[in-house]
């Protein structure tokens, strides 16, 4: 049997409209979250965690850095081959 039909093609889970609008209404209230910090009285213990957008900051650099050490310290760690499970 040939099968030289053409498969349909296949909508993506999430429409890159939706997608785009999602984006730019986490990036609203990030941004909202971040001009109200001004109005916020916080109890602190360092003197530089007054600082303006100290917190916001701090979460992207500890993100950015969960990311990097994940991937080239504990990738190599946990990896297996490829065929690893087939034995």
């Amino acid at each position: 049997m040939k099968q030289n039909a053409v498969e349909p093609k296949r909508e993506p889970l999430i429409r890159p409209r939706t997608l785009k609008v999602l984006m730019a209404g986490f990036a609203a209230v990030l941004g909202a979250l971040l001009l109200v910090e001004g109005w916020a009285h916080r109890h602190v213990i360092f003197p530089w965690e007054e600082w303006y957008g100290f917190y916001a900051a701090f979460g992207f650099v500890a993100y950015v850095m969960l990311v990097f050490v994940a991937q080239y310290l504990l990738r190599p760690i946990v990896m297996r081959d490829e065929g690893y499970y087939d034995r």
